[in-house]
């Protein structure tokens, strides 16, 4: 008989490719959502169950784990780096809660691993200038809101390991992008790649950045993540262990702007237009990930052109449709 894997934020962006890779793999899979977030892919697939509940509530943690062998723990209030700085204090209550909720049932329901999907922000202070597992010790907590809520999320591993003998993985993606993820309604709503291709798509000129767009990032391709993640859920070696899901490559903004530009296919000379940034933009985020490599074979295949060429002509697809229903 199939495992019973239960992904927590299933129905959002990460959660929809981690929940479509189970099902190619032949789990079984419940999916738990509480539709605060729109929907970005179709979880109409052989094989997935969903239940609508609100992961802040015991409760609904309870129900939601019945009958369940594993589970991969995503759901949290998430977004750009707009509404990070905006809703600190709400983002926090939110995702202790359903954190809480969550490791309580799973210990009640005595499952076999929990497989947190924590954040490469979890650095966001850290000295280390490419981010290794182990700099999570010694770095200082990131900033309030959704960063440090992360981190909370790793140490309930750690203490629910310790005291309840529950097994878990702890993985941290990258700055994950692809196909399924809307631009916010306003700029820093939504993450930076689709954020800065719908105002592209839209025609901005000359197009807007946060900051300086020396600032750089690690883009990780959402199919490369999500296939890490069940990786790292199948490997009996990565119990209670940590990995850095990430591309090696590591490239500013105002690198990513011009690609942008040219392959959303704009015929005037390249300009940008820097705007102030908020009070937490981290300058550098880069990984190693040599351990999820070494431990568990995995290494991220999509190169950031192709996967944003892939991206602009989905996310360009959105918005014709978008205008056909108007």
């Amino acid at each position: 008989m199939a495992l019973k894997v239960l992904v927590t934020g299933g129905y959002g962006f990460l959660g929809s490719y981690i929940a479509g890779e189970l099902v190619d793999r032949g789990y079984a899979v419940r999916v738990v959502d509480n539709l605060s977030a729109p929907g970005t892919r179709d979880l109409q697939k052989s094989g997935i169950e969903f239940i609508q509940e609100d992961l802040r509530k015991r409760s609904s943690a309870l129900i939601a784990f019945e009958g369940i062998d594993i589970c991969i723990a995503l759901a949290a209030r998430c977004g750009g780096i707009g509404f990070f700085n905006t809703n600190a204090a709400e983002i926090l209550d939110d995702n202790i809660r359903i954190i809480s909720a969550t490791f309580e049932a799973a210990r009640t329901h005595r499952i076999q691993r929990i497989v947190y999907v924590s954040s490469s922000c979890v650095f966001d202070k850290s000295p280390s200038h490419v981010a290794v597992e182990s700099a999570v010790e010694s770095s200082p907590p990131p900033p309030p809101g959704y960063p440090f809520s992360k981190l909370v999320g790793e140490h309930y591993c750690r203490a629910y390991r310790r005291q309840y003998h529950l097994p878990y993985t702890i993985v941290r993606p990258f700055n994950v992008y692809g196909p399924g993820e809307m631009a916010g309604k306003k700029p820093g709503d939504s993450h930076v790649i689709p954020d800065l291709t719908a105002k592209l798509l839209a025609g901005q000129i000359p197009l807007e950045i946060f900051g300086d767009g020396q600032q750089t990032r690690s883009f990780t391709h959402v199919r490369d993540v999500a296939q890490g993640v069940v990786l790292a859920m199948e490997s009996p070696h990565a119990i209670d262990e940590d990995f850095n899901f990430g591309h090696p490559s590591e490239v500013s903004l105002l690198k990513l702007a011009k690609m942008l530009w040219n392959i959303c296919g704009r015929v005037e000379p390249f300009a940008v237009h820097p705007v102030c940034t908020f009070e937490h933009d981290i300058r550098r985020r880069a990984v190693d990930i040599t351990k999820a490599t070494t431990v568990l074979g995995w290494e991220p295949k999509i190169g950031l052109e192709q996967g944003l060429v892939e991206f602009v002509g989905w996310l360009r697809m959105q918005v014709m449709v978008g205008q056909r229903s108007c």
